[in-house]
């Protein structure tokens, strides 16, 4: 069985996919267009950054798992994936820390202007006066976007600085709120309103897309701090470019508008030429250790995926699918079983949604739920009780 890894990857981790009988394709400088032939006799796909498109799925027959090894999966066509059957998981929170660290970074170092320092330093200036200016953070306020395991990993951070939190996310109520130590806003425009600093953490969806509106933005007061470290899509771009440009508020970013797919490319972006924009290269999970961690987590849905047939973090699966009616067949664990019965819902036109087969002990005898997306006529469930040497008790449950 063919892994074709698509992006950089740790050898120890390579080793461990070859540990599990696995042949290894590591093509780290595979471009999107090349991705499709890459992949073509590839049944299992681990990316990183790397977009996988409708055009994989659909020139990989046996493609059966993509892993994300990172904790989206907007660079994967997911759609085109649940199409074909593949399932498609990612690597959540395994990279929290990291980000966080990044968040914390970017937000000391626009208060005290670091890089500023070190580059007039550099050029052999010297200026004490105007870099002694800064706020502090210890008792100021930041907003919280988003409280997943990235956002609350940057609460933990701020809490030491001696940050006052206030936080919004859509499942975030007081109780929550209270345990974790943090106010709650009622909505975006309240949390602008209320912070000095604002960092988003939000998941790329289509409900959080431009989520960070103008109408946010326009809610800090002047002066503030504005943090990204998640995507450039949460935030109406325009709108951020127009503030910053004005002065009216200042922004540390890890994410841009039309990034290059490659690690190194030329970039031109408007924002990150801004004075008061400290911009850095999308590299918020990018440490050893969150990329060991990462690697470790992508090779345990692997693993997971060939010894069991389960996904760990599957993005794909449906959590509730159009069945109507589920069948409880208990039978004997006999050879042609299960077949007779599907055989008989095929005949009577009816669509099977989901199977699930439990053996007992001895191995005897099983019990098999069959959802189906059309409840069973009374006829279907005599034909099948009819076969007596096979079946021991049918029933029906209306869903």
């Amino acid at each position: 069985m063919r892994i074709l890894v698509a992006d950089a990857f740790p050898k120890e981790r390579l080793d461990d996919f070859r540990a599990l009988g696995l042949e290894v394709d590591h093509q780290p400088t595979v471009s999107v267009a090349d991705l499709p032939a890459a992949a073509r006799e590839a049944r299992i796909l681990v990316v990183r950054g790397k977009q996988v498109t409708g055009e994989v799925f659909a020139g990989a027959p046996a493609l059966s798992l993509v892993v994300r090894a990172g904790a989206g999966v907007n660079t994967i066509d997911v759609g085109a994936a649940s199409r074909r059957g593949v399932y498609v998981a990612n690597c959540p929170g395994q990279n929290s820390i990291a980000v966080a660290e990044l968040a914390i970074g970017l937000l000391v170092a626009l208060d005290r202007r670091i890089p500023d320092n070190v580059a007039l330093l550099r050029a052999g200036k010297w200026d004490k006066k105007t870099f002694s200016e800064a706020e502090g953070l210890f008792g100021r306020t930041l907003g919280i976007a988003g409280v997943g395991s990235i956002g609350r990993e940057v609460v933990r951070r701020a809490q030491a600085l001696g940050m006052r939190i206030v936080a919004w996310s859509r499942s975030l109520d007081d109780a929550a709120a209270k345990q974790l130590g943090v106010e709650r806003a009622s909505d975006l425009v309240e949390l602008a309103r209320r912070s000095d600093v604002l960092s988003v953490h939000l998941p790329l969806s289509k409900e959080t897309r431009g989520a960070i509106s103008r109408s946010v933005l326009e809610a800090l007061r002047p002066g503030a701090i504005f943090l990204n470290t998640a995507r450039a899509e949460v935030v109406d771009q325009e709108a951020l470019l127009e503030l910053a440009r004005a002065g009216r508020i200042r922004v540390g970013t890890d994410v841009f508008a039309g990034e290059p797919e490659k690690g190194q490319a030329e970039f031109q972006s408007e924002l990150g030429k801004l004075p008061n924009v400290y911009g850095t290269h999308h590299i918020g999970a990018s440490t050893a250790q969150a990329q060991d961690a990462i690697a470790r987590e992508t090779v345990r849905i692997v693993a997971s995926f060939l010894r069991t047939g389960r996904v760990p973090s599957c993005v794909n699966v449906a959590r509730k699918t159009p069945a109507r009616a589920r069948l409880v067949i208990r039978h004997f664990d006999k050879v042609g079983v299960l077949a007779n019965v599907l055989g008989l819902i095929r005949e009577a036109g009816i669509n099977v949604e989901e199977v699930q087969n439990t053996v007992f002990e001895e191995a005897q005898a099983a019990s098999c739920s069959i959802d189906l997306d059309e409840s069973p006529p009374p006829e279907l469930l005599e034909r099948i009780r009819a076969r007596r040497d096979e079946i021991l008790f049918v029933d029906k449950v209306e869903l």
